[in-house]
């Protein structure tokens, strides 16, 4: 009977290994090759940046979709590193909980894998590259993007209001900043408040 037992335990703890999934993960395009950089620290600045500028998104649909790789990028890696849970406590949680807002906005599938959303907007990119909108408006296909085409391009060039993944960002890149500021002056990591309320306070919003 106890051999029967642990025949039965060992079965369901193979049963559940097999049954386990890796991890989703995803690259963006720039950093291949590129060990030197680090591609999380560059999408936080880059992406904090673009959305605390946001004239530099209008009429500029291949900037938002960097944007949106970026972030895509940003909500696989920060919950799936485990590093971030240390250096970036606040921003591993708030960034990947925005997702939804800027999916909705951009009429990505809720479904979709970023590395997916990733590829179809580098391809949108480089057709606005060789000046091909009709080729940029076919890398956003259905169903990952709905409406898909046309529309989906216009509401790149045309951003609407993403206030949670701007405070998201603001966030992570505070606390990246407070990060760095406390590695080098020998003290200890501190957790920070939240950064950027004031910002949206006063109005701030994208175009829309």
């Amino acid at each position: 009977m106890r051999r029967d037992r642990r025949v039965f335990l060992a079965g369901l703890i193979g049963l559940g290994a097999c049954s386990g999934t890796p991890p989703e993960v995803a690259r963006l395009p720039e950093f291949r090759g590129f060990l030197s950089i680090d591609p999380v620290r560059y999408s936080i600045e880059q992406g904090a940046d673009m959305l605390t500028h946001p004239g530099r998104l209008t009429g500029q649909p291949w900037e938002t979709a960097r944007l949106v790789q970026a972030l895509e990028f940003l909500a696989i890696e920060l919950r799936n590193g485990p590093r971030w849970n240390v250096i970036l406590p606040m921003g591993q949680l708030a960034v990947p909980a925005a997702r939804r807002e800027w999916r909705d906005a951009f009429g990505i599938a809720a479904d979709a894998r970023a590395q997916d959303v990733i590829d179809s907007l580098t391809e949108l990119r480089s057709a606005l590259a060789a000046r091909s909108p009709a080729g940029a408006a076919a890398a956003l296909r259905p169903p990952l993007f709905t409406p898909g085409g046309q529309e989906t391009l216009n509401r790149l060039g045309d951003p609407p209001a993403l206030p949670r993944t701007t405070r998201a960002m603001l966030d992570a890149r505070y606390e990246l900043t407070s990060q760095s500021f406390e590695r080098r002056s020998g003290h200890g990591f501190i957790v920070p408040l939240a950064h950027g309320e004031s910002i949206l306070k006063r109005g701030f919003s994208l175009p829309g």
